[in-house]
């Protein structure tokens, strides 16, 4: 029988996977985890593959992926499309159909259980509208697919304004519900807690087809974003016997922004690698370049002088292929995006844009960058803190050097009299605080304040910023009588 021809899209990942550049020694360790036998100590069935943004966590993924079916392997990958537990045995179960292994007891099983879900529904929208008071909580119980007494930690902010003796009454008239619709306990455990009813299937897919194949390996990509409802059920996964016996041939790759939760895995650290990405060393980003006929030394050193090495700009601009200087953009809001991807609300994104101005925060320096109403400021820099690129040093946030790079250069370039304005009015704070600092200090002897001559520098930088040729002198002047004074 003639071999049938490749599709479209198997040429395109070919000739892509061709012209990969870089992360030689993660793909490396990858193939070479591969060679071991799963009772090899030195084998790994954990990867976690963590980094900003736009370093290109998910090329990597893709082509660990291709490596692993090149050695024979059965193969899923699962991104943030998943929502829930259900949803990624489901997005499983496709994967590995499309290479010629159906999940079939699994996808029965799971047909079930959207039925019987929405079956659920429908009883929860009754209770809702029954006179014994609102309940939201337990319609989205429902859909959540949370198991009745398991409400209090995974409900998020529905339970936190709850109390709990109303919510174990709403769960209990949840659980007598469902029994009265169904009739069967069974279905009543498939909805209130598929993960446990459907756990088990899946591991006897994965158990048939591991005994066909050298590997199997599932990728969970964007784990930032489904590590709140899959890293626990990972976890009982990989490390208990609670669900059954996991096959010793999965290999588990796992890629987000934020390293893994040591408090969780922190003491399985024998059977898991890190694999943190660092944007490309300058070799690599020439040659990724090279690769795209990108060779011009002048063209060459603004893309790196651009990108600072973020794979995901270098091959923005590798892609249009600058002959000369002209021809290279600037690829700022493309990384900008990336940064803010899962942020909707502008008003969000505006704060983040604008806290990238100082080169340090804490809430009184907050509160100068950003123009908001008193009450929002301590959620928003909570939400702030929170966002991977930024580093908590506990008293003050610091941006990822390449991330404030790329944020100030698009501020930059898109106003630049709102850039001027800005930093004016930042050291404009950065002076009152100054004057504030030296109170009942004699001018000669203000120098040796630490606590002064750090707000002077932070007031001078932004002076700088708005106006470099006027305050250049002003501020090596500055420099030259701070060098003479040792902390005080």
């Amino acid at each position: 029988m003639a071999q049938a021809r490749p599709s479209m899209q198997e040429l395109i990942g070919r000739r892509r996977r061709a012209g990969f550049v870089g992360r030689g020694d993660e793909r490396a360790a990858f193939r070479e985890n591969l060679d071991l036998s799963p009772e090899d100590e030195r084998h790994r069935f954990l990867f976690h593959v963590h980094g900003n943004a736009g370093v290109g966590k998910t090329f990597l993924v893709r082509e660990l992926e291709q490596i692993a079916r090149e050695r024979g392997a059965l193969t899923a990958y699962v991104d943030e499309g998943a929502g829930s537990v259900p949803e990624v045995m489901a997005a499983v179960s496709r994967e590995c159909a499309r290479q010629g292994r159906e999940f079939k007891r699994l996808d029965r099983a799971l047909a079930s259980y959207r039925e019987r879900r929405h079956e659920a529904e429908a009883v929860a929208a009754g209770l809702d509208a029954a006179p014994e008071g609102p309940s939201p909580l337990t319609s989205f119980t429902v859909r959540a697919g949370l198991a009745a007494f398991g409400l209090v930690p995974g409900a998020g902010p529905f339970v936190g304004a709850a109390d709990p003796a109303q919510l174990s009454q709403y769960a209990d008239r949840l659980r007598r519900g469902l029994s009265a619709r169904f009739g069967n306990q069974d279905d009543v455990q498939l909805v209130l807690s598929p993960e446990r009813s459907l756990t088990p299937r899946f591991l006897d897919e994965l158990t048939d087809a591991a005994a066909d194949v050298p590997w199997i390996v599932l990728a969970f990509d964007t784990y930032e974003r489904t590590a709140p409802f899959l890293d626990g059920w990972l976890h009982d996964l990989m490390t208990t016997d609670r669900h059954g016996a996991l096959p010793a041939n999965v290999v588990v790759v796992t890629a987000g922004q934020q390293p893994f939760d040591t408090g969780r895995w922190g003491g399985f650290a024998d059977f898991m690698a890190e694999v943190p990405l660092a944007p490309f060393t300058e070799t690599e980003t020439r040659g990724l370049l090279a690769d795209r006929g990108v060779v011009a030394e002048p063209v060459v050193a603004e893309v790196l002088r651009l990108t600072g090495g973020l794979p995901l700009l270098v091959s923005t601009l590798a892609e249009q292929r600058p002959a000369d200087l002209d021809d290279v953009g600037d690829p700022s809001a493309t990384a900008v995006e990336r940064f803010l991807k899962w942020e909707p609300d502008p008003a969000r994104r505006a704060v983040a844009l604008a806290c990238a101005l100082p080169r340090g925060l804490d809430m009184d320096v907050f509160r100068a960058a950003v123009d908001c109403a008193d009450a929002e400021a301590d959620g928003l820099f909570a939400w702030l803190r929170a966002l991977p690129f930024v580093d908590d040093r506990g008293d003050r946030l610091r941006y990822h050097d390449l991330v404030r790079e790329t944020m100030l250069r698009l501020r930059r370039g898109r106003s630049p009299q709102g850039w001027r304005e800005r930093h004016e009015a930042l050291a404009a704070v950065y002076g009152r605080w100054c004057e504030d600092a030296a109170d009942g200090i004699r001018p000669a002897e203000v120098w040796g304040q630490r606590r002064w001559r750090e707000l002077s520098l932070e007031r001078a930088y932004h002076l700088l910023c708005a106006r470099p040729r006027a305050e250049l002198a002003g501020a090596l002047r500055g420099l030259i009588t701070a060098c003479r004074w040792e902390d005080a």
